[in-house]
């Protein structure tokens, strides 16, 4: 029952996650002149438009997936190689914001517990959904940064590269993402990025107690 509920916990925390990245990548791309997100109906915060079936049912079931990629046009930017790593920059970098905002709201809950004791039930189911939010965004984020293809590091990377390397790199895609997928249902993604950010999230949350203190 628990792990039923765990589940149905992750979907509106993923569904947040994978969208708003997905929009992201699409709205820097049309900043930087690249009409092709919103032609293809991908410059919007509608779940339906960004999740891909498999990869949004790995990040409910082990916490590491991905979303339907944001169709670009790397010929609309100044400079295409500059253009492709900061549209791939703006996924990781959304993802980071929703973690920084939940943890503001995580000290916000930590004040109204200590201000409103008899609410403290309701707080505390809150502030656990909060946490879990931060948790998969920050997994989330860290796993887009790993530097092999399809995932965004893997564009970023491409800045510090020659154009040679760059696409020799793309042409393992297919390969790389049979691998992506094993590695996630092995747990093994989990083990290693879902241990880090564990260690990162007890520092945030005992900043946050820090900064709620200050207010109490």
């Amino acid at each position: 029952m628990n792990y039923i509920l765990d589940k149905l916990i992750m979907v509106p925390i993923v569904l947040i996650a994978l969208t708003f990245h997905e929009f992201c990548h699409g709205w820097v791309s049309t900043k930087l002149g690249d009409r092709t997100p919103q032609l293809t109906g991908r410059l919007t915060l509608n779940p339906l438009a960004h999740l891909d079936p498999i990869g949004t049912l790995l990040m409910i079931l082990t916490g590491f997936g991905w979303a339907k990629p944001v169709q670009i046009n790397p010929g609309y930017y100044k400079n295409p190689k500059n253009g492709m790593a900061i549209t791939a920059a703006a996924g990781p970098l959304s993802n980071l914001f929703l973690a920084f905002v939940a943890m503001i709201l995580y000290t916000v809950m930590i004040i109204l517990n200590y201000k409103l004791g008899w609410f403290e039930n309701t707080i505390y189911t809150i502030s656990g959904f909060v946490l879990r939010f931060v948790s998969v965004n920050l997994c989330f984020m860290v796993f887009n940064l790993i530097p092999i293809p399809p995932l965004d590091g893997s564009r970023i990377l491409g800045i510090f590269l020659s154009n040679r390397a760059y696409f020799k790199l793309q042409q393992y895609e297919r390969y790389s993402m049979i691998a992506i997928i094993l590695l996630s249902l092995s747990g093994a993604f989990s083990k290693i990025i879902g241990t880090g950010v564990n260690f990162v999230l007890i520092g945030l949350i005992n900043l946050c107690t820090l900064i709620a203190n200050i207010f109490i």
